[in-house]
């Protein structure tokens, strides 16, 4: 039997239950490709599952490898699987199993990896960014309206700010004061959030807002229904129960290779920005994960992952 390291939990819990172990590895199905990760993003939906949330249509077994993004370098392809070929540098996703030295995914939620975009940016961009890219679609962002972005500076919000920008809009983001010039970098107008944030934000858009997307939580959503005249141009990745209650929309990721694909060509291009704030070492997951659910801080965090042994 072939081994291989990987962070995986044997109960739900806290950070402590998130171990590294060894632990059988993989090997590719029809259809799958068998990738040596070398970096792998770490989501607040890594600290949930952790924590004993299942997501839709997925199956947790114990010992459970968990994270759902990574770039790496093809080991082996399964039969039938054409569109990438061993020794090809590569990023993806899959809804658990990346937090590992090698993981078996479906060739279909691959990509090449461009020579020129780094291996953590490439591990932490499929999750955050293509829920962003997302939103923007589900939204229909326009050129000339004004969109408003709660937790602008977050994995999420940073990219969602840059794609809306890119189509023209005028984009006002909510964040601490410390992340305001990372902001404006990034080509919005940066207001505090938090208490009276309703008239700050007032006082920057007179005219009223066209698009809230919320990515922080914390009743914000409230704050958006006072500015956004239709309710369905208002949606929240982590406010569920609120936007239940308000009428808003409830988004979530529809992640796709094509998806995942403008992207990384964005990013190569120099067009988009990806912010790793962090990185930690495979035997740190359970640090990152204490460093993820602070909920503070711009961009991602990425485990660094070494190959197989």
């Amino acid at each position: 039997m072939t081994t291989m390291r990987a962070a995986a939990i044997d109960s739900f819990g806290s950070a402590d239950v998130l171990r590294v172990r060894d632990v059988e590895a993989p090997e590719p199905l029809p259809g799958e490709v068998l990738v040596r990760v070398m970096a792998a993003g770490v989501q607040l939906t890594d600290a949930a599952i952790r924590a004993g949330w299942t997501p839709p249509g997925a199956t947790i077994a114990f010992p459970q490898i968990l994270g759902n993004e990574f770039s790496g370098i093809v080991e082996a392809v399964g039969s039938g699987v054409t569109n990438v070929a061993v020794g090809e540098e590569v990023a993806g996703f899959r809804t658990l199993c990346c937090y590992a030295e090698l993981a078996a995914v479906p060739a279909d939620q691959i990509v090449v990896k461009p020579a020129g975009v780094d291996w953590t940016v490439a591990g932490v961009m499929s999750a955050s960014g293509q829920t962003a890219h997302t939103a923007i679609d589900v939204l229909a962002v326009r050129a000339g309206e004004t969109v408003l972005v709660h937790g602008a500076a977050g994995g999420v919000g940073t990219v969602f700010v840059q794609l809306a920008v890119d189509r023209g809009a005028r984009v006002i983001g909510t964040a601490s004061l410390a992340n305001h010039e990372y902001l404006r970098e990034l080509g919005a107008n940066a207001v505090e959030y938090g208490s009276d944030q309703l008239e700050r934000i007032r006082k920057v858009a007179p005219d009223g807002v066209d698009v809230a997307f919320d990515a922080a939580g914390h009743d914000n959503l409230r704050t958006a229904i006072e500015l956004v005249e239709d309710r369905q141009r208002i949606a929240t990745i982590v406010d569920m129960a609120l936007a239940g209650e308000l009428g808003c929309r409830v988004l979530r990721s529809d992640r796709s290779a094509e998806r995942l694909t403008d992207l990384m060509d964005r990013v190569a291009r120099g067009a988009l920005r990806i912010h790793v704030r962090r990185t930690y070492a495979l035997d740190q997951a359970a640090d990152a994960h204490r460093d993820v659910e602070t909920g503070h801080g711009r961009g991602k965090i990425a485990l660094t992952i070494s190959g197989p042994r």
